[in-house]
């Protein structure tokens, strides 16, 4: 059975950033389904409809492609940005069935998206859900994709997770969240994250967490080199990681395309074994199973390389070694940390393109001197290989790593929200919302305090003997 992933975009920052993957998504299958046949690859994120036939169009499951509809569904309070999709090349992917809307907005303010829109639109949204998972034959995990530092990100996201986990409790939900950064413009994006943590902590299976500051780098770092030429021939002026180079549209790419092909990338890269043939195939399911030891830790550093588009495909061994060297420094990382100087729980290797087992296992034993792993995980690595290559590469890898080094993302959060808290600012925003105490705030500052001490528990048995962290108790 196609294993399938129904995709969830909230908030202005979600939609965008799926924007962006459904249009690199078709690219990709364009680029490998050359005759147009409806395939089990497509079927993962697309159905095809036959519209000919009014109302819901039935499902056409083999032959031609007819009309190809985005199993997804998109949701914002606001809506300029799904009004801007739906006016798009992309319109014909989705219909008004699949969406969402609201014309005022939550305001910055995870309250009105949690508590009040919540409620608000509670039916239409599990509706909708079901609806999704009908067309399903083989339901293997929900995406989400949302950012934290906003309100209906943070608040209708996280709203979202929690219907899933009621109304489809045995399906893996994965979240790409976007962090806010230091310098955000949303005053209150502290109060918005630590609530919307908490959600995450206790009803997500895989948080794949992303920080604005590192994407801007990243992309800054490709114009660089690029125009330094410090490359050569080697590189292609416009890197398929960042552009939209050749995607549905023509039009003027917006200043956060850029940084938001990456996170596009990022879930597809995570889909290809699943999608595409493979020698070593691995499933979402897999992800969690071999990833996530303790339930609440469940956050993955994710890294992706190469991050510029090579003209030459004939890849030296030596450039291949490179790729794996770049996945563990802290240029390639999809949030602000080191994870070669902090502690392995588990990693995962997905490569995709022109590899051998034979390579992934030279430069795992390469690495692992330097890295340092859990005492009692030693050999905790899980790997992947899809033969197809992302669009315009040959070969890639995206690494996943369950790492302590997530730690000062959230000691940072916790910093802001203090600030603010201990103030008391702002918070009668939140607390004229029905059903919004202040309990909320010591209850979502706790939770996120608890995660920060684990994590401390697991440094501190770094390099020396270990007490077990609290795992799950089976009755006997």
């Amino acid at each position: 059975l196609t294993r399938i992933y129904p995709l969830f975009a909230v908030g202005q920052c979600g939609n965008q950033v799926g924007c962006r993957f459904w249009d690199l998504a078709l690219r990709e299958h364009a680029a490998v389904n050359k005759k147009g046949v409806y395939d089990e690859a497509l079927s993962s994120f697309f159905r095809n409809v036959d519209t000919r036939s009014g109302g819901d169009g039935a499902d056409i499951c083999k032959g031609k492609i007819c009309s190809l509809k985005a199993r997804a569904l998109l949701i914002d309070m606001e809506e300029g940005v799904v009004n801007e999709i739906l006016q798009g090349p992309l319109r014909d992917v989705f219909d008004s069935k699949q969406l969402i809307t609201d014309v005022s907005g939550s305001g910055n303010n995870w309250a009105v998206g949690h508590k009040l829109y919540g409620c608000q639109y509670r039916e239409s949204i599990v509706e909708k859900l079901r609806k999704a998972a009908e067309h399903c034959d083989c339901l293997q995990c929900f995406f989400i994709i949302h950012s934290m530092g906003g309100g209906t990100g943070s608040g209708l996201g996280t709203f979202v997770l929690n219907l899933l986990e009621d109304e489809f409790p045995e399906v893996y939900r994965f979240v790409t969240s976007v962090y806010p950064s230091g310098e955000d413009d949303v005053i209150t994006s502290p109060y918005n994250s630590v609530l919307a943590m908490k959600e995450l902590n206790e009803h997500a299976d895989c948080v794949l967490p992303i920080e604005n500051e590192s994407l801007f780098d990243i992309v800054n770092k490709i114009h660089q080199m690029i125009n330094s030429g410090k490359l050569g021939s080697t590189v292609k002026p416009k890197s398929l990681v960042t552009s939209s180079a050749g995607g549905a549209r023509a039009v003027q790419e917006k200043p956060f395309d850029a940084m938001n092909n990456i996170i596009a990338n990022l879930l597809l890269n995570l889909t290809s074994s699943a999608r595409f043939e493979g020698s070593l195939n691995m499933d979402l399911n897999e992800i969690s199973m071999n990833l996530v030891p303790f339930p609440r830790l469940h956050y993955l550093v994710s890294s992706l390389t190469p991050l510029y588009t090579l003209a030459d495909v004939n890849v030296p061994s030596r450039r291949l070694d490179q790729m794996f060297s770049d996945a563990f420094s802290r240029d390639h990382q999809l949030i602000q940390a080191d994870p070669k100087h902090n502690l392995y729980l588990a990693c995962a290797l997905l490569v995709r393109g022109n590899v051998q087992v034979s390579d992934l296992r030279r430069n795992i034993e390469r690495l692992k001197p330097s890295l340092h792993f859990i005492s009692w995980n030693q050999e905790g690595w899980k790997t992947s290989l899809c033969s197809v290559p992302p669009v315009g590469h040959s070969h890639s890898l995206l690494a996943l790593a369950n790492n302590t080094c997530v730690k000062p993302t959230f000691m940072e959060l916790k910093d802001r929200f203090m600030k603010l808290y201990k103030k008391k600012a702002h918070l009668h925003h939140y607390l004229h919302i029905e059903g919004m105490e202040q309990s909320c705030f010591s209850e979502a500052i706790a939770s996120l305090s608890d995660l920060i001490e684990e994590y401390n528990e697991l440094d501190a048995t770094k390099g020396g003997p270990r007490a077990d962290p609290p795992r799950l108790k089976i009755a006997v």
